[in-house]
């Protein structure tokens, strides 16, 4: 499948780009969303956008959509919620379906899938109480890191080297998540692949002074490395996207997606994660890869937009 959309821009009819919402990545969705919307409009496409809130079911029944762009991301947006409302109203739009939208929104049930496949993800285990914390630590060791299962943008997490450090860390986690999931740190290099139309893009390696690639340093840090290429052996970055696309494909995503992996110290690779409704910020990931692959920023929505034509047109 190419990565360029050959279609008039006419042809995607009336667009409604979805962004803002609710959950705790709303801002970075407002920045995404805003990025899109500007793209679709300069490129001939009828888009507008819609914050979705509490009026949104009055929008969609108002408004004349031929198709969504979702750029929610998180909550209420990204897990598959959205996906089956626009289902029910018969509106195509961009990215996964609802299965892989809920699924990979779920750290904890895609890491049973990878594992199931034999598909390598760092230990983990699941806390809801002290007790949990204190047999975590027995059983992974330290250092460890906590994350909310259903949270996306290192909301909640933290890098732990104590029982009294990891029951703080859940404690914080759980404000944002009932269910938190605490992981073996695997020290080295991170990197994120980017997947678009079935196509795995280059690997970006991420480089960052701080503890891990946080909030902070995912949006708002100057000091963020981006290495395009990874730095990675030509053998090892193949490694990698065939790794990415089995990853991708045991989750089932559709259109687009982006998937963040560990190597450690022996050179093996790590799956943290899959993200189905990746940042379109300026300090975004996806957008880098698309570059990288040949693809500018409006080449890049219009690919994805495209796909929602020929997925589920």
């Amino acid at each position: 499948m190419s990565l360029h959309s050959t279609l008039d821009p006419k042809a995607f009819g009336r667009v409604a780009v979805l962004f803002g919402g609710k959950s705790a990545e709303r801002e970075v969705s407002l920045k995404s969303g805003n990025a899109v919307l500007s793209a679709l409009q300069a490129g001939g496409v009828d888009a507008f956008g819609i914050d979705v809130g509490d009026d949104f079911l009055q929008r969609l029944n108002r408004e004349k959509i031929d198709r969504a762009f979702i750029v929610l991301h998180g909550r209420g947006g990204e897990d598959g919620s959205m996906q089956g409302l626009l289902e029910c109203a018969g509106i195509p739009y961009t990215g996964s379906g609802i299965l892989a939208s809920a699924l990979a929104m779920d750290k904890l049930r895609t890491k049973q899938v990878w594992h199931s496949l034999g598909l390598p993800t760092p230990r983990h285990a699941v806390l809801t109480s002290r007790a949990d914390c204190e047999a975590a630590a027995t059983e992974l060791g330290f250092p460890l890191i906590v994350k909310p299962a259903h949270e996306g943008s290192s909301i909640g997490m933290a890098k732990v080297e104590s029982v009294e450090a990891l029951i703080a860390a859940w404690q914080d986690a759980a404000r944002y998540d009932s269910q938190v999931l605490v992981e073996q740190w695997i020290a080295g290099p991170e990197y994120t692949i980017a997947v678009l139309r079935g196509e795995v893009l280059p690997p970006i390696g991420l480089g960052t002074p701080h503890t891990f690639y946080d909030y902070d340093a995912k949006y708002l840090a100057d000091d963020t490395q981006y290495r395009i290429p990874s730095g990675l052996s030509a053998e090892k970055e193949a490694e990698l996207k065939e790794l990415t696309a089995r990853a991708c494909e045991a989750v089932g995503t559709q259109g687009w997606a982006r998937a963040d992996v560990m190597q450690d110290a022996s050179g093996q690779f790590w799956l943290l994660e899959v993200n189905t409704v990746p940042g379109m910020t300026d300090h975004s990931l996806v957008p880098m890869a698309a570059r990288a692959a040949g693809l500018d920023f409006q080449q890049l929505v219009l690919a994805i937009l495209a796909d929602s034509v020929e997925a589920r047109g």
